[in-house]
């Protein structure tokens, strides 16, 4: 008797044959391909996706530091605002940022925007984009933290598309698009080696400190931050575990954010990544423990709020100058990034600007310390392998002033652009729609305002039913719920 095995073992052979067949005619009617540059552009194309994914990983990071620094009864509305932040811009960046920042309508573009491929229409280089997006949607969610505990949630909603969709985009052709005017990419260079930001000090970290500056200007501070006598009346967040938390998710996504703005691991660029991590690395280390001296010299006291601003600043000084600078020097931008950011603090305090979690001094102030570092320090060797060009290198390193004036126009330029469209856009918002809540919702907490959801509702004296109905059995009590913060000895902290 055959077996069944047997019966099936021709029409096996058969129909392997034939795919044989067709596998080998497709192969010959098709192009040849070389499967070495095959491996390497999916290489390529995998590391791009996967610090896409890093750098979108620091919107958790995001959202813990500014919910640690925010007090109980606004934790909701921060972290909605952060969620929001991928949501609202996603669309934004999908349907006309990324047209504005990379698009073209033809062979190129003009030298202040993109003018094609919006809605990602005739595009297909979808590793970038998400890429793009990931860092779009980090410089609209530092906004978030400036303007905290009293900003409308609908005036967020407003704010952060436009941000996503133009204020940010613009920005992004002029520095890093090969056609835009100030661009280190561009054949024609504007001055010396054009703006050199390797990963976004000025393009992102500036763009979004400086939105939050205009926004907490025309919001105005909180109630009890400043008082009658001149005083700075101390607010101080709920959760620093939270915030130091969100602190290492920064640091772990900021492995995508530098390293992955080489684009690719072939060609050389594995070595610049490598590097880059590095001195992404030890800017960090060098702010976190000048940050903690600092603090020691500055109130008497090691402050936790300080060292993780201070942290988080080395890390936005690094990010223009982490490809073209030496390690040590790398360390040396950290330590006066994480200086910056703690006289960012007091001069804000200074001028009655009050920012609850630390955005502008960390990512404006430290942004434009970055972007001006790379004029400094910038080595030759590394510039040269980095960018192609070693005419004009750091100051500092024996290249001149002229690296250093392009990086000071440039920045001049990212600052003042961003300023002017967010002015009018904050102030549009405050005539129209409206930028504050009121006095009552601010001081109940924009939880329950806003949402009618407190974080902690076994600990919250005020219940609120959220969306599912009932109530919430009144708890415990949570300090800063509903009440006048109480007046305590001035500290540090930069997330105070």
């Amino acid at each position: 008797m055959i077996s069944i095995a047997s019966r099936l073992r021709l029409p096996f052979a058969v129909l392997a044959g034939a795919l044989l067949a067709l596998a080998l005619l497709s192969t010959t009617s098709a192009q040849d391909t070389d499967p070495v540059e095959d491996l390497a552009g999916a290489v390529d194309t995998a590391w791009l996706m996967l610090a896409a994914f890093l750098v979108f990983f620091m919107q958790a990071g995001f959202a813990m530091v500014e919910a640690g620094f925010v007090r109980a009864k606004n934790t909701t509305n921060i972290l909605m605002k952060n969620v929001l932040d991928c949501c609202v811009g996603g669309i934004a960046f999908w349907a006309v940022g990324f047209g504005l920042a990379y698009g073209l309508s033809g062979d190129d573009a003009p030298g202040l925007f993109g003018d094609g491929n919006f809605f990602l229409s005739d595009f297909d280089a979808y590793a970038s984009w998400i890429f793009q997006f990931a860092f779009a949607a980090t410089a609209a969610t530092i906004v978030s933290g400036a303007m905290a505990e009293r900003t409308s949630f609908t005036a967020y909603l407003v704010y952060t598309a436009c941000i996503t969709a133009l204020i940010y985009p613009i920005v992004v052709h002029w520095a890093w698009d090969v056609n835009g005017w100030m661009s280190a990419f561009n054949e024609d260079k504007f001055m010396a080696n054009g703006y050199i930001d390797f990963a976004g000090s000025g393009v992102v970290h500036a763009v979004g400190g400086t939105a939050g500056l205009i926004g907490a200007i025309v919001v105005g501070p909180r109630i009890g931050k400043f008082n009658k006598d001149g005083s700075v009346g101390v607010i101080p967040g709920h959760n620093i575990g939270m915030a130091s938390l969100g602190m290492f998710i920064l640091w772990f996504g900021w492995y995508g954010f530098n390293p992955g703005s080489t684009l690719a691991l072939s060609g050389g660029y594995a070595e610049i990544a490598a590097r880059v991590a590095v001195t992404t690395t030890l800017a960090a280390c060098g702010g976190g423990v000048t940050a903690v001296i600092g603090s020691k010299v500055m109130t008497g006291k090691y402050d936790m709020g300080f060292t993780v601003n201070g942290i988080l600043g080395g890390l936005v000084g690094i990010t223009a100058g982490c490809a073209t600078v030496e390690p040590w020097a790398a360390l040396v931008i950290g330590c006066v990034a994480s200086l910056v950011v703690m006289g960012g603090v007091k001069l804000l305090d200074s001028l009655k600007i009050d920012d609850p979690v630390g955005a502008i001094p960390v990512h404006m102030m430290g942004g434009i310390w970055g972007v001006l570092a790379v004029g400094l320090f910038s080595d030759k060797d590394l510039l040269l392998n980095a960018y192609g060009s070693e005419q004009n290198y750091g100051l500092l390193m024996g290249g001149g002033v002229e690296q250093l004036a392009a990086q000071a126009v440039g920045i001049a330029a990212i600052v003042g652009w961003t300023a002017a469209l967010s002015g009018i856009l904050f102030l549009g918002i405050k005539f129209t729609v409206g930028l504050r809540v009121s006095e009552a919702e601010e001081l109940q907490g924009l939880d329950l305002g806003e949402h009618g959801m407190p974080a902690y509702p076994d600990f919250s004296p005020a219940g609120g039913s959220g969306v599912f109905g009932g109530v919430v059995s009144e708890g415990m009590g949570s300090a800063g719920v509903g009440s006048l913060p109480k007046p305590l000895p001035e500290s540090g902290s930069a997330g105070a």
